[in-house]
């Protein structure tokens, strides 16, 4: 309960940090008054998060890709010496930390390379919809319009490793795939060595593992991928954000999009995330 408050308390006052003026003394209130965490706090703790977001201009287009980078003011190209192709984009926050990290880790001797960043809702569209026609095989090499001719079955075996459209991650401009996409490259070698840099380090730079192993602690979601990291000074309010105002009956706009509200996708993969993910924010350098 100790580790919970801590986390609780880190999240207040990041909140504190962010209110006008005008609200600082009743942040620094509502600071000392923090006990026992209770559900009552654990919704008013998001419910704060949003509010957050929202003051800083989100809504739900934003949270579902409705809009180009390239021509958001927000976002700024990757150059290619951290990336592996030209044309990606990440939010201007999260590629400035993102350097601080990179040099870090470049000092203890560690590369670190962007294989995948922001994908607004069309580019997501092409993914899903091509694995959901079988143009494109699936993790496990099928033809899922094959193997799966059950529409809710053939949508949670893509949603192992694929969100739908709308409820990407890699949207908001705060998420990123590092170095390789299979967790086995993580397992030995190079890539091991990278995994434990970014585990031991990346928090320090205000990065997250979003999807850490299935099980107990996070019954839902995708599967582990250790090569997806997410900004938490903006993600944490945006999911804040999703929590409150995505709804399933949003989800729509693709080939296969009528099963979302019946798997629940909001509650099991937009907010089936590592818990660490949630409430414990260490600000980035």
């Amino acid at each position: 309960m100790k580790i919970k408050n801590a986390m609780l308390y880190l999240v207040l006052a990041f909140l504190y940090s962010c209110q006008p003026s005008g609200k600082q003394e009743q942040g620094a209130n509502a600071q000392e008054q923090v006990g026992e965490e209770t559900p009552t706090s654990y919704e008013a703790t998001f419910s704060s998060l949003s509010d957050t977001a929202i003051a800083r201009g989100f809504n739900t287009d934003y949270i579902m890709g409705h809009f180009d980078p390239a021509k958001h003011p927000d976002f700024t190209l990757v150059e290619t010496r951290y990336a592996d192709r030209e044309g990606l984009y990440l939010r201007k926050d999260t590629y400035e930390a993102f350097l601080r990290m990179y040099e870090a880790a470049k000092r203890d001797d560690v590369n670190l390379l962007i294989r995948s960043a922001t994908r607004n809702f069309d580019y997501q569209k092409g993914i899903w919809e091509g694995k959901w026609t079988g143009a494109r095989a699936i993790e496990n090499g099928k033809d899922a319009s094959q193997a799966y001719p059950n529409p809710k079955e053939r949508a949670l075996k893509i949603l192992e490793y694929s969100s739908m459209p709308g409820t990407s991650r890699h949207h908001w401009g705060t998420d990123m795939d590092l170095n390789a996409f299979t967790n086995e490259y993580f397992e030995k070698g190079e890539g091991l060595k990278i995994y434990q840099w970014l585990t031991a380090h990346a928090p320090e730079y205000g990065f997250c593992q979003p999807y850490s192993p299935k099980g107990e602690a996070r019954p839902y979601g995708y599967n582990e991928e250790k090569w997806h990291w997410s900004y938490l000074p903006v993600a944490q309010p945006l999911t804040a954000l999703a929590k409150e105002k995505l709804k399933d009956g949003m989800i729509t706009g693709f080939k296969g999009a009528e099963v979302a509200e019946e798997i629940g996708v909001v509650e099991k993969y937009v907010l089936g995330v590592n818990s660490d993910c949630l409430l414990s924010i260490v600000p980035s350098r």
